[in-house]
């Protein structure tokens, strides 16, 4: 799983379908709560954190694209229809009120544990550019990158010399951890289409920047070159809170 043990709440009126898919996920590290309708969703879901909702569509009561639009309406809990109809307009209408992916019933558990793994990913992934893109300074292996005084410190608290496109490269990664960029796609971040721009700048770019930050330039680990892809900044990235007068 991406997250440790992450709390999943099943919505499921027919109990054998219920009991198997909360058996599987207990045996893959997930944290199962069951619920019949709509109500007892409600219930647990006022008593306990929810990571993820798996959500059938044919539910007693209210159906499940109902409650689907009213809990997206409170919350961006990550939702999975599941429905005994596998109708296009079904899937559609699933994904209009809200929800993050739609699995047509009979379905194998393994199918399920996957798209829930995606799913939460995704989430994590989107929660983590959210909190990059708007900090001022960023920290990565006790190496820091602080945008409001164009500096890199290495982990001694040493100032680094960057030039300006030095830096400017190195925020894109920082700012974009673990995805593989393409050189175009850095000369778009960092250069734009002006003259003079090409592809293989990027690449002296990078060559500069390892000798830098990385502990044997000739075997770089925290940017990777991606074959007939580019490159992807591997390590962890994380916001900082920088006080207003700079130091730390």
């Amino acid at each position: 799983m991406t997250t440790a043990s992450p709390n999943i709440l099943v919505v499921e009126d027919d109990r054998e379908t219920r009991s198997l898919i909360a058996k599987y996920l207990r045996n893959n590290a997930c944290n199962v709560t069951t619920a019949n309708d709509g109500s007892e969703m409600t219930r647990a879901m006022a008593d306990h954190r929810v990571d993820l909702l798996i959500l059938d569509v044919m539910l007693p009561g209210e159906d499940g694209l109902s409650l689907c639009r009213k809990v997206r309406a409170e919350s961006q809990v990550p939702i999975i229809m599941l429905t005994a109809r596998g109708e296009d307009v079904d899937r559609i209408l699933g994904l209009e009120m809200g929800a993050d992916d739609y699995l047509a019933k009979p379905f194998n558990p393994r199918e399920l544990l996957a798209r829930i793994n995606a799913v939460l990913r995704r989430q994590a992934a989107a929660q983590t550019f959210s909190a990059i893109s708007g900090a001022t300074a960023l920290t990565f292996q006790g190496w820091r990158i602080d945008f409001r005084l164009r500096e890199l410190r290495n982990p001694a608290g040493a100032r680094v010399a960057m030039t300006s496109a030095e830096f400017d490269l190195l925020r894109a990664f920082c700012e974009r951890p673990g995805r593989v960029l393409s050189r175009d796609s850095l000369l778009d971040l960092t250069q734009g289409r002006n003259a003079g721009s090409f592809e293989r700048s990027i690449d002296v770019l990078v060559s500069r920047i390892r000798r830098k930050i990385e502990p044997d330039p000739q075997d770089a680990t925290l940017i990777k070159t991606v074959r007939s892809g580019g490159y992807m900044f591997t390590p962890a990235v994380e916001a900082i809170t920088v006080p207003i007068n700079g130091l730390s």
